[in-house]
């Protein structure tokens, strides 16, 4: 449950499936508007009765004058909002979440000043501009993704040995080969770039795998968090497939190399 002063179609823009800016002030004493899901879930329309239990135990009942979808990342109303006037009625403590205030002139210094000394007797509250306000909702997801690329990067590390010890178990194994490849005209350059793009293909494989792999996870988990979109984010993806693809030059050094400098005469009596 939450309420809603009559203004704030002044500074908050809603995306209503049903009902208008207007409906904030609109409200009155027995007004409510609803989440789109709230509505579908209980069959609620424009004009529907709809009772909220009040923490007095008393019963409310309101009629419903507006259905908004709610965007992603969440909203700042509940699944029933009602006018700030009926809810400071049946709620003894009321309590803002959010004081939103439309400043003449816009985001100035001083502006910015006249907030915070209004401000002074209320500690816990901070006067933030529109972008500050968004950087702040972020930096709590911001964090979780550090955390990911933490991880990411200590993955990253592990696949690089990985790859180095395929690599080398490659060359010991192919060693005859290489021999082979070598005795009938193969240059020590071109033994070294085989064994290059090789690695980078296995990276790419890595990566590739990974990253659709990621896409169909991230798709399936959206679908599920109504307060979540699915955005393929396509620099990123490139970033790191860029990333594998140095990490596997990295990675093939010193395989390159060993393969580079086999004697040909004794790999081709290698067994």
């Amino acid at each position: 449950m939450t309420g809603v002063d009559e203004q704030a179609g002044q500074v908050l823009a809603v995306d209503w499936s049903k009902g208008s800016q207007a409906v904030f002030a609109e409200l009155g004493a027995t007004g409510a508007f609803v989440e789109e899901k709230y509505a579908k879930n209980h069959h609620l329309d424009i004009g529907s009765p709809v009772s909220v239990q009040v923490p007095s135990g008393k019963t409310v009942n309101l009629k419903i004058m507006g259905i908004f979808k709610s965007p992603p990342g969440g909203s700042p109303f509940g699944a029933v909002t009602m006018s700030t006037l009926t809810f400071d009625r049946y709620y003894s403590q009321p309590l803002n979440v959010y004081t939103f205030a439309k400043m003449n002139g816009g985001v100035t210094s001083q502006n910015t000043q006249a907030l915070d000394n209004s401000l002074k007797n209320f500690p816990n509250a901070k006067a933030s501009t529109r972008s500050q306000f968004k950087k702040d909702q972020v930096s709590g997801l911001q964090n979780v993704l550090n955390i990911l690329y933490v991880l990411l990067a200590l993955s990253v590390v592990v696949s690089l040995f990985g790859i180095v010890n395929t690599l080398v178990l490659t060359v010991f194994e192919r060693t005859r080969e290489i021999g082979m490849l070598r005795a009938i005209g193969l240059t020590r350059r071109q033994t070294r770039q085989m064994i290059r793009q090789e690695s980078v293909i296995t990276a790419l494989i890595g990566a590739v795998i990974g990253i659709v792999l990621g896409l169909v996870l991230a798709g399936l988990l959206t679908s599920r968090l109504d307060f979540t979109s699915f955005v393929v984010p396509v620099p990123q993806l490139i970033i790191f497939l860029v990333i594998a693809i140095i990490v596997g030059l990295f990675a093939a050094i010193f395989p390159a190399r060993r393969a580079a400098r086999l004697n040909p005469l004794d790999a081709l009596a290698y067994e």
